[in-house]
């Protein structure tokens, strides 16, 4: 069963420790557009099928990337593309958002 999307701010929120909810979707949804620019297959299908529609199709929809991130990267990407971040923000981002993905995607994936 998949989270509905305000169960998925919610959570993205709370762990991120964010003032509004408006933070914690602008994280969700820089994350979850590189992450879905560097998953490819069913990986990325099964992993869009576990989450809100809207999140969803911002991983199923993203930029297409030239080539892989490794995490340092992924980090710095993630801060450049979030208006005033730093890597150490932007790392709590990815926390935040990941995390809530895993919970929602489970062991299997």
């Amino acid at each position: 069963m998949t989270l509905r999307w305000e169960a998925f701010l919610d959570k993205v929120q709370e762990r991120g420790e964010y003032d509004t909810p408006e933070e914690a979707e602008r994280a969700a949804r820089v994350v979850l557009a590189l992450l879905g620019a560097h998953l490819v297959g069913q990986v990325r299908a099964d992993l869009a099928a576990r989450l809100p529609e809207a999140m969803a199709l911002i991983l199923l929809n993203p930029l297409e990337a030239a080539e892989p991130l490794n995490p340092d990267r992924f980090v710095r990407a993630t801060a450049a593309w979030i208006e005033g971040a730093t890597e150490t923000t932007a790392l709590w981002d990815i926390g935040a958002v990941l995390s809530t993905v895993a919970d929602a995607t489970g062991d299997e994936l």
